[in-house]
């Protein structure tokens, strides 16, 4: 009893520790990079207006009004209409929900299975390394955007395709960076210490190899998704992503281009939204990297 409950008191106080840590790492970000703290701000905006859009949007995304169509921007609709009469400014934020999705699940997806492949490739080493890098190599030679057009040009378009397609494709880059790591941890003390008493392999991994990953695969998942949200505008603009009538950034971009010398804001909002994203994350996976990233840090 009484080594069970030091046991719960020591883990009690390593999470105290580590959330110590984390918070002083959070106030490091806001006191030395304010642009990547204001970019944290923008992403919190964007993601809000994205899970009440319903609240936010002052209209319909989907409303169709004939006789609104191609109006210019003003009091009534800030952003203009398109040509189906449909308010600009509430299908940018509906749209959001469509990018941010896209940035995140196949993100998700993609980094956990180059997390898997990278961390057993490392530690293990031999055929099973020279397997994983190999695939991972035959990944890496193709642009990810060609391969996404040759994966939904064959399965369909479609956002579920989408996710498909951007899952397969990117997890070669995360595998790669997490098996130099663990290469590099797989020597330390504590894990041959760990060996040494016959600490299973798949623990060695789990409480020790992938924790001292964490930090590197933070800031390589917040500069992943804007790549992510790039290549769903990208086939969406192709025809091969999000299918109408979705507000996808990437459809109005390609819808708007048409009137792009008489109503000019229909394709340049999606792309400022487009753009103002994928700023913010790589402003925020930079900072992230100057306050998690132990190699920076020994320089």
């Amino acid at each position: 009893m009484e080594t069970s409950e030091k046991n719960m008191t020591l883990d009690h106080a390593d999470q105290i520790g580590e959330a110590d840590t984390w918070r002083d790492k959070v106030k490091t970000l806001v006191r030395q990079n304010k642009l990547a703290a204001f970019a944290a701000v923008m992403i919190l905006l964007i993601v809000f207006a994205a899970v009440f859009a319903p609240f936010v949007a002052p209209y319909d995304h989907l409303a169709q009004s004939l006789t609104d169509r191609l109006k210019d921007p003003g009091a009534e609709h800030w952003l203009g209409t398109d040509e189906l009469g449909r308010d600009v400014l509430s299908r940018i934020i509906f749209g959001a929900r469509i990018s941010l999705t896209i940035g995140l699940v196949p993100t998700l997806i993609s980094m956990s299975i180059g997390t898997v492949l990278g961390v057993c490739a490392g530690f293990y080493g031999g055929k099973v390394d020279f397997v994983i890098m190999r695939l991972a190599d035959v990944m890496l030679a193709f642009p990810s955007l060609l391969l996404a057009m040759v994966v939904t040009y064959t399965m369909g378009g479609g956002l579920i395709n989408i996710f498909i397609a951007l899952s397969l494709i990117n997890w070669a880059g995360t595998a790669r960076v997490v098996r130099s790591q663990t290469l590099s941890l797989k020597e330390k003390e504590y894990v041959e210490a760990a060996r040494s008493i016959g600490v299973k392999k798949w623990t060695i991994m789990r409480r020790h190899i992938l924790p001292n990953c964490l930090p590197s695969l933070i800031v390589l998942f917040t500069l992943n998704i804007p790549s992510a949200i790039l290549s769903e505008a990208s086939l969406s603009f192709l025809g091969v992503g999000a299918q109408p009538p979705s507000a996808s950034w990437g459809l109005m971009v390609v819808r708007g281009k048409k009137y792009l010398f008489s109503e000019p804001w229909l394709c340049i909002a999606p792309c400022v939204a487009i753009m103002i994203v994928v700023l913010a994350f790589n402003f925020l996976g930079d900072g992230l990297r100057d306050v998690l990233d132990p190699y920076l840090k020994e320089q």
